[in-house]
């Protein structure tokens, strides 16, 4: 299946290359604007060797610096050099620039080309004409990777800089699978051990991706688990803990500080991670100069962060220098785990142990219990310090959904488009649908773009609940966060 859809890109590549030279011989022209833009009607392909050479750095262009993590015993900032038991030392390094711009290396570089990057960027014409909206929608395919999510990324990043460290085993947690599989490929192409802490529920809901990151070499144990103090604490407590990726970092970091050679990596939240994604954002930046347009709306789900950032931080920057008005920025996340819409801004703890640094963020508070649903990727208690920032701030908004009706607008892509989405992406094609009927409703001819950030082939269990009509809604009553610090 993964071969399959490798060929199929490089094929797009190949046609893209001699439908070019043919235009170019044709029409008497080696490069253009307009030669390019028809061509390019519904896929937009980016040559190989046009791939971005270096990852974006938000923290060159926000107004103000980040509010730094801070000791939960002394409420001071946090020394990086504490974190190098934990991380990789570039890695910290990353964590704390300011530098606009941080080169790739080339054995990442060449790692990226083999997924193969650059992935196109398609125009969901088919979904445009069933929804009869003036509106242009246009979706980035991270789901062309092996593991099937733009989760390669920085999975390949991390385990490089690791392996460069002298580090033998990498440890970290994994929600729905997606980071778990990526870091569990990027960790056998450098030689490393892999050990993943998986979210209870996903476990049992996705044994396809457990299985991949078996595959791949890794060894994968349901969370809570009986192989920390942490996780045999839980259990005693309730045998049938559905697990939250609260516990499972908590349980990868007892894990990571049990063994010298071990690091740990992290799939969303921290800024280094969110920096390896932005290749996705600048990819699709190109993408559309390509076809001489530019997106009125950037929107994308949100779990920790991820996938959104990479996407969406690069055409920020444009906002940031002050060199668009546009586009509108939306962040979509589950009505279960609404932290970004109903979440409080400040200090909290990363994982449920309370073991990380406090980090001031949009955050529900680490005790919340996340509820089962199928987006395993979006079952996380907090949000990325810059994301959370951006939205208090008024640069970015929130909006929030019930599975049901996300998996519906799954449906509808799948029927028009024939590309069956992970759930957490069906969240931002929900909001794609809703925006372009608003466009119909009103006359307006917006360009919508999202990060189709992961396919649904491993997730079809939830859409056979789905279909039977078997599929629960939830929504908390109440939340309740804890304050350490403003």
């Amino acid at each position: 299946m993964y071969t399959k859809d490798i060929n199929l890109t490089f094929m797009f590549y190949y046609v893209q290359s001699r439908r070019r030279q043919a235009s170019s011989t044709i029409k008497g022209e080696n490069n253009g604007l307009a030669t390019s833009s028809k061509i390019n009607e519904h896929a937009v392909l980016l040559p190989p060797d046009e791939i971005p050479t270096s990852w974006y750095n938000i923290q060159a262009d926000l107004p103000e610096l980040l509010p730094p993590p801070l000791d939960p015993r002394t409420l001071q900032p946090v020394d990086p050099v504490m974190l190098e038991r934990i991380f990789a030392k570039e890695l910290i390094r990353q964590e704390v620039s300011n530098e606009r711009y941080i080169k790739i290396p080339d054995e990442v570089l060449d790692a990226y080309l083999r997924l193969p990057r650059p992935t196109p960027l398609v125009r969901a014409k088919r979904l445009e004409r069933f929804l009869k909206t003036p509106a242009q929608i246009y979706y980035k395919c991270e789901y062309l990777s092996p593991p099937g999510s733009h989760k390669p990324n920085t999975a390949i990043a991390q385990a490089y800089y690791n392996k460069e460290q002298g580090i033998e085993r990498l440890v970290s947690e994994t929600g729905a699978g997606q980071w778990g599989t990526a870091l569990a490929m990027a960790s056998s192409l450098f030689g490393l051990k892999c050990r993943l802490y998986m979210v209870r529920v996903s476990y049992q809901q996705k044994p396809g991706r457990r299985t991949m990151a078996e595959i791949y070499g890794a060894e994968i144990f349901p969370s809570p688990s009986d192989r920390t103090a942490f996780g045999k604490k839980l259990l005693k407590e309730n045998p049938n803990n559905p697990g939250t990726l609260g516990i499972a970092i908590s349980e990868a970091l007892e894990d990571t500080l049990s063994d010298e050679k071990a690091r740990y990596c992290l799939g969303s939240v921290l800024n280094h991670v969110l920096l390896h994604q932005t290749i996705v954002g600048q990819e699709a930046k190109k993408q559309f100069e390509m076809i001489d347009v530019y997106p009125d709306i950037v929107c994308g789900c949100v779990g920790g962060g991820s996938n959104y950032s990479g996407f969406s931080f690069p055409f920020m920057m444009d906002k940031l220098q002050h060199r668009v008005d546009s586009p509108e920025f939306v962040a979509c996340e589950a009505k279960a785990v609404p932290h970004t819409t109903r979440g409080t801004y400040t200090y909290g703890f990363g994982d449920t142990a309370q073991t990380t640094p406090l980090l001031k963020m949009l955050t529900l508070g680490h005790e919340y219990a996340c509820p089962p649903i199928h987006a395993g990727g979006l079952r996380y208690h907090g949000m990325a310090p810059s994301i959370s920032y951006l939205i208090q701030k008024g640069y970015m908004r929130s909006v929030a959904y019930h599975q049901n009706e996300v998996f519906e607008a799954a449906r509808i892509l799948a029927q028009t488009e024939g590309m069956i989405t992970a759930p957490e992406s069906a969240h931002n094609v929900k909001y794609a649908i809703d925006e372009a009927l608003r466009c119909k409703r009103v006359g307006e001819k917006k360009v919508i773009a999202f990060n189709n950030c992961g396919h649904g082939l491993l997730d079809l269990s939830a859409y056979e609940s789905f279909l039977a009509g078997k599929l629960p809604d939830y929504e908390p009553v109440e939340i309740k966060v804890p304050k350490y610090a403003g």
